[in-house]
Formats: C-alpha cells, structure tokens, sequence
C-alpha cells in the first residue's frame, strides 16, 4: 500500500514538471510574486458611488435574441471587485499545479478548463491570498455572477458595446473572428474598457457562477447568481477570438454543458466579502 501511494506522489510530480515545461523554469519559484501582482490587479466596482451607478439595465430587447429578454434593472446592495484580466496560465499553474492550455503563454488566459477547475480555481487562489495576508478571511474569491459581468463588462454604457454600437472600433477593443491570430494571445493587448477592466469583449468566454435560464423572466434583481437545480448547463459570457461581432456583445449570452473544455474558453473572477 505504502509503495502504491509513494508511486502516486512520484507520478504527480511527474506530471507537474511535465506540465509547467511550456512555462518559464522560474515560475514557480515567482509564486508569491505572481499571486501579489494578481491581487493587485483588482478593479474595485462601487455601485452607487462615483462614476459608478447603483442599478444598470440587464439584457436587451433589441437584438433580436429571446435569451436576452426581458431587459430588466438590477440594483446592487454591496460592491465588489472585478480582475482586471482573465485568469492567466502562470497564474493558474502557481495555484493547481497545472497548465491545461492548448495555447500556450505565461500571461496568455487559461483554457481548456471546465466550470469545476474554475470554480476550484477560485477557492484555491483565496487560500493562498489569505496564506500570504494579502486579503481577509471574510474576503473570498469566486466566480463573478451573471448580473455582475454584465454590470463590469457595460461600464455604464447601454450601447452593443462598452464603447459604443460601431462594429468599426470593435477591433480596437477585442480579439474577434475578423482580425484574430487563431489563438488567444497574452491578456491585455486591446483597449479596455471604460472602468480600466480588459478583453470583456472576445478573446476567451468567461465562466459565471449562474446556472443557464432560457431568459430572464423571474431573473434576481439584486446581482445575485440564479440557480435553478434541475438545470445543468452554465453561463458563459464575453465571446471568443473565434465568434463574429454579434457574439461579443455585452448582452450576448450562451449556455454550455458544465463538463466542457475549449480552447475559447476562459475565466476571470471577482473579489468580495462573503
């Protein structure tokens, strides 16, 4: 038996080093220095403060889609933080021990992770920011809710897009179907968005804490996530560097199969107290 578990552990370590080939040789040892610098990285959204509105409108009832209706105001009682970027391999590797990715890059989004691996993900990297005293023990890092990227990715506009309707400036803005590479590249690399928060327009779809509704009637109006247990599929939201313009709409919605693994999807999270 002890021989059997000791071949486990080796075969861990093997797949390990395996993996993290692909990243630079020092990255672990870079660990705290990577999980301050995403700690840093957070974008504090203060609904009702500042430039910040205390409700937004959610969905549309313009474009044509059944899944985006009925818009509906949401109204947020507490703030909370958005990172500024998608989860990236060598973060995530520091955090799992693993670089799933099929294109490969330190500062490139992870994908090919499931709603599992994110959502664990998450609770892992709380664990180490609490271990290296960087937030508090109420303080906990998850998924963003539906209502909460919506709200992050708008930035308090009410247009297609965070910066407007015009197809034209879409590529300014995001990795999409006409000018991407075929992959996703480093984060980062396209304007952001009003509120200073990246790539919420193509490049990789981002995983939300939501279970899939086919639309919004009886939707939360508190930000809140919306669970339904007889419902298995997820939100994603964002579009991907393979999707055309009309898939990276801020109000562009699609469900998949918790289980699913793609290149063109990602995740980013979301900072709060519990």
């Amino acid at each position: 038996m002890k021989l059997r578990i000791l071949g486990l552990l080796v075969g861990l370590v093997l797949a390990t080093h395996a993996q993290s080939d692909d990243l630079p040789p020092d990255t672990i040892k870079r660990k705290d220095a990577i999980l301050k610098r995403f700690n840093e990285e957070w974008v504090a959204l203060t609904p009702g403060k500042g430039k910040f509105p205390a409700a937004f409108t959610m969905g549309s009832n313009k474009d044509g889609r059944e899944n985006e209706r009925p818009a509906h105001k949401v109204t947020f009682a507490g703030t909370f933080s958005m990172a500024k970027y998608e989860v990236t391999q060598e973060l995530y590797f520091v955090v799992m021990g693993a670089n799933p990715s099929k294109w490969k890059g330190p500062r490139n989004s992870v994908e090919m992770i499931d709603w599992d691996d994110a959502a664990n993900f998450c609770r892992n990297v709380t664990d180490e920011l609490r271990k290296l005293n960087l937030i508090g023990v109420d303080d906990v890092v998850r998924l963003p809710t539906e209502a909460e990227w919506e709200y992050a990715c708008r930035a308090g506009s009410t247009t297609a897009y965070s910066f407007g309707d015009d197809v034209a400036d879409l590529g300014k803005h995001a990795w999409y179907k006409p000018n991407s590479p075929g992959n996703d590249p480093p984060v980062g690399k396209k304007l952001p968005n009003a509120w200073g928060l990246y790539d919420m327009h193509g490049y990789v779809w981002e995983w939300c804490a939501d279970c899939y509704h086919d639309d919004y009637k009886d939707a939360p109006t508190d930000g809140s996530a919306w669970f339904k247990p007889e419902t298995k599929t997820r939100v994603i939201r964002g579009g991907s560097f393979a999707d055309p313009a009309e898939q990276v709409r801020s109000a562009f919605r699609r469900d998949v199969e918790p289980t699913t693994k793609s290149d063109t999807i990602g995740f980013r999270c979301v900072l709060s107290k519990k």
